[in-house]
């Protein structure tokens, strides 16, 4: 048995101490006593860092998703038909997308289907807690789509401050304004998000109906469908003098709802209904859930059965 000497027990002795007694940035900080220690703070939500997905790199990967694999996903199941592309000719420079939402296919549909001077420097307005609710699901939403973490409800002060940040970097922003898929085949009110950013950052919004992406993949289904698919841009918008972010939002949501007309109809009937202040709502009969589901029914047979007869501008 091999016996360790007095002087190398004392000198691991005086290594120990050495370590207890060491500071930062040797050891962690320590907690005075009697202070309660503030919770480990993950960077999930809407603290979630999206810069990386923004890197030279991601790009290119990103890009390579978007046209290798969203793009015949898209002609597969959709074969969308995009009408009024032509209405947006006259803008210059970053723009917020504000499109209503009735499908995770309404995403990749955008990325496919903004024209390619926006589309390949676009970040893509996600709901915090739904799309960065945990580090593997943040990182694929950021690297796949370029999510960004935006609140539901409202419009948080640190995602404001970088969608500024972005859009005068010469980025631009896809965002649903209603917050969520819908539940039943009808619209949501639109919330404030896209008008306060367009506002702040004194960029146009364009309007974009998305019609029969909630026949391919609604909300509570796991298997897609094929169905006919059309994406209509509406005439860019911006925020009138003394006009705030709540009214600004009405009035985007009624541009929608227009658009929605159109595709149903055509272009000159829509235009009359609008100037009659007789457009349909998006959100749908205020009725019984049957009835609603009945109507909306009735909705997609004639939305299915229309022809244009009116030049799509």
């Amino acid at each position: 048995m091999k016996i360790v000497g007095a002087s190398t027990v004392s000198g691991a002795a005086k290594l120990v101490g050495m370590a207890r007694r060491a500071q930062f940035p040797l050891r962690a900080p320590t907690v005075p006593r009697g202070i309660e220690p503030l919770p480990s703070r993950h960077p999930v939500g809407g603290d979630y860092d999206t810069e990386w997905a923004r890197s030279p790199l991601a790009r290119v990967t990103r890009a390579a998703l978007v046209e290798g694999i969203m793009r015949p996903l898209v002609y597969v199941f959709g074969s969308p038909e995009r009408v009024g592309a032509d209405r947006l000719d006259d803008i210059d420079g970053p723009v917020v997308f504000a499109a209503n939402h009735h499908s995770h296919f309404d995403t990749p549909l955008m990325l496919t289907s903004i024209p390619d001077r926006w589309r390949h420097k676009l970040v893509v307005g996600a709901a915090a807690d739904y799309f960065f609710g945990a580090r593997v699901t943040g990182a694929l939403s950021a690297l796949v789509i370029g999510a960004i973490p935006i609140e539901r409800n409202k419009v948080g002060r640190k995602s404001a401050d970088l969608a500024r940040g972005l859009i005068d970097d010469g980025w631009s922003m896809l965002i649903f304004p209603e917050g969520g898929r819908s539940p039943d085949g009808w619209g949501q009110p639109f919330r404030g998000g896209a008008a306060f950013i367009a506002q702040r950052c004194g960029v146009p919004v364009v309007p974009i109906h998305l019609e029969g992406t909630g026949r391919i993949l609604r909300k509570g289904k796991n298997r897609p469908s094929r169905a006919r698919v059309t994406v209509t841009f509406g005439p860019p918008l911006v925020a009138l003098p003394k006009e705030d972010a709540r009214k600004f939002a009405v009035r985007i949501e009624r541009e929608v709802a227009i658009l929605a007309d159109e595709a149903a109809t055509d272009w000159w009937q829509a235009r009359q209904r609008a100037y009659a202040r007789d457009t349909p709502h998006l959100t749908g009969p205020t009725v019984g859930t049957w009835r609603r589901h009945w109507a909306v029914s009735a909705r997609d047979k004639t939305v299915r059965r229309a022809k244009r007869t009116w030049p799509k501008r």
